[in-house]
C-alpha cells in the first residue's frame, strides 16, 4: 500500500483528522490528530484508528500499522 492510501482511509474514517503516514511498504507509522480522541482512553483511540484500515489489515494489503493518536491539545502541547 501506499502512504497516501493509508492517509486517505483514515480520513475517510475519521473526518477533520490530521494525519501523517510513513512507511516502507509493509510497515507503516501513523501519527492521527483529530477532535473525536477527546475523552478516550488510548485503546480507544487506537481502535478508532484501526477500524479504518480494517479490511485493508484482513485482506493483507496492510501489513503493520503502528498507530499514536493526540487530541489536537496533545500535538501542541507534544515537545518538538
Amino acid at each position: 500500500m501506499e502512504t497516501q492510501a493509508i492517509e486517505q482511509l483514515i480520513r475517510t474514517g475519521l473526518p477533520g483528522a490530521e494525519v501523517q503516514v510513513t512507511g516502507d511498504g509493509s510497515h507503516f507509522d501513523a501519527i492521527v490528530i483529530s477532535e473525536s480522541f477527546a475523552g478516550l482512553t488510548p485503546i480507544k483511540k487506537q481502535r478508532l484508528v484501526m477500524e479504518t484500515v480494517k479490511a485493508q489489515l484482513a485482506s493483507g494489503e496492510l501489513h503493520a500499522l503502528s498507530i499514536k493518536t493526540f487530541t489536537p491539545a496533545q500535538w501542541s502541547a507534544a515537545p518538538a
